[in-house]
């Protein structure tokens, strides 16, 4: 389980910070938070402690009751300095958000609160996330500090543009998106074991018009295509994600093609495919599309019959044109009694590499849940994956594909 220290610092971004907190623990990353007293002011440690179930540090000289520990890890039998045991045991660190008196410490090694004591005896990766207002962040001293950490190996990561803490203001210094420095910590956590592999991922659910407002719709969030994909770009790999109708945060590190119905979906891979490695079809793509939509609104008016005609298969399409070195995993929603065997049946018809099953019959997992049980399948034999967070399950699957191409 990688362990990932976040430091906070004092500014209105200190909000976003209990999201990293959240997606953080969700992928399965053990999380220590340090807040300057400054960010206490902003969002108290109680908050970051639930988030995390570890205790919140503040001050420099303040007993640490996990004594450097990070959550699933045995207690050490001794109380060791704070600032040395969490930078120590830490695989990443995360200081988000940074503010200007933040970075100036920084740069310039002071060490006069835990969490630049911190920072200073870390060896592991450091990536900070300044946020500020537009004029702080632009003026030279700021920039000075932030080429100094860059050339030291730090990485610095652009805040964004847009709307300012100060009414009516605009500009440069918001802190990024909690699942955009999430992905940059963790591009630096692993071994870019997918580096050069290309992946295409497909995520979400179609929906085929009845008419000009209504459609027919599978329940799919896109999530667990998501996970799959932020895993991937983890690991290094170069991934684009045909997303059906996904209103979910975006990573920069992977390339996106909106597409609505099954049509534009099966069109969009086919112009991705040939260039791709990988395809994992994590997409619940309609079976079924009316025949002749209304080009206005139906009327309610008694009755309404539908006549549906069969969309493509669209993975059994990709998988029959396949050239030789790409892998293909298949994903079934299947339900209750018999459903891996009807998965099993899938991969073989298929011929895919893997087909991962999920039982939406299991409350609590799969459909638009945080959670999924899954169960892996290819030719030599099943794995199992427990109830766990869609990234967990990502990494699964993602470990499967790499067995699978080796």
């Amino acid at each position: 389980m990688p362990r990932l220290l976040l430091g906070v610092s004092g500014g209105i971004a200190a909000y976003k910070a209990l999201e990293i907190v959240r997606l953080a623990t969700g992928a399965g990353h053990a999380v220590r938070v340090i807040q300057t007293p400054a960010s206490r002011r902003f969002v108290g440690a109680a908050s970051f402690a639930a988030l995390s179930g570890a205790p919140v540090l503040s001050g420099t000289f303040e007993r640490d009751p996990m004594r450097g520990a990070y959550p699933g890890d045995p207690l050490p039998d001794h109380e060791p300095a704070s600032h040395l045991a969490l930078a120590a045991a830490a695989d990443a660190f995360l200081i988000a958000p940074a503010s200007a008196t933040t970075l100036a410490k920084l740069a310039h090694g002071l060490a006069d609160n835990l969490l630049c004591a911190s920072a200073l005896a870390a060896r592991c990766p450091l990536v900070v996330a300044p946020a500020m207002n537009d004029r702080m962040w632009e003026h030279p001293a700021t920039q000075a500090n932030v080429a100094l950490l860059r050339e030291r190996g730090a990485e610095l990561l652009e805040p964004a543009s847009g709307r300012l803490a100060t009414a009516g203001e605009w500009g440069a210094g918001r802190l990024p998106e909690p699942a955009a420095l999430l992905a940059a910590v963790e591009a630096r956590l692993r071994k870019p074991t997918l580096a050069g592999t290309r992946v295409l991922v497909t995520a979400g659910g179609t929906r085929e018009p009845i008419d000009a407002v209504r459609f027919l719709g599978n329940r799919s969030s896109g999530r667990m295509g998501f996970a799959i994909a932020d895993a991937a770009a983890a690991r290094g790999a170069q991934v684009a994600v045909v997303a059906a109708n996904v209103a979910l945060a975006r990573n920069a590190r992977v390339r996106y093609v909106d597409v609505a119905t099954a049509a534009e979906l099966a069109r969009a891979c086919e112009r991705e495919f040939d260039a791709t490695d990988v395809l994992v079809m994590c997409a619940a793509v309609a079976d079924f599309a009316p025949a002749a939509p209304a080009p206005g609104k139906i009327a309610r008016d008694g009755r309404l019959v539908l006549e549906l005609e069969p969309t493509a298969d669209v993975l059994a399409g990709l998988s029959a044109r396949r050239r030789e070195g790409q892998t293909i995993v298949g994903f079934a929603a299947e339900h209750g009694n018999g459903a891996l065997a009807r998965a099993r049946e899938k991969l073989k018809r298929k011929a895919l590499d893997a087909i991962v099953c999920n039982d939406v019959s299991v409350p609590g997992v799969g459909f638009d849940a945080e959670r999924n049980e899954v169960t892996i399948l290819t030719a030599s034999g099943e794995q199992h994956v427990a109830s766990a967070p869609k990234r967990q399950i990502a990494e699964a699957v993602l470990d499967a594909v790499e067995t699978l191409r080796a």
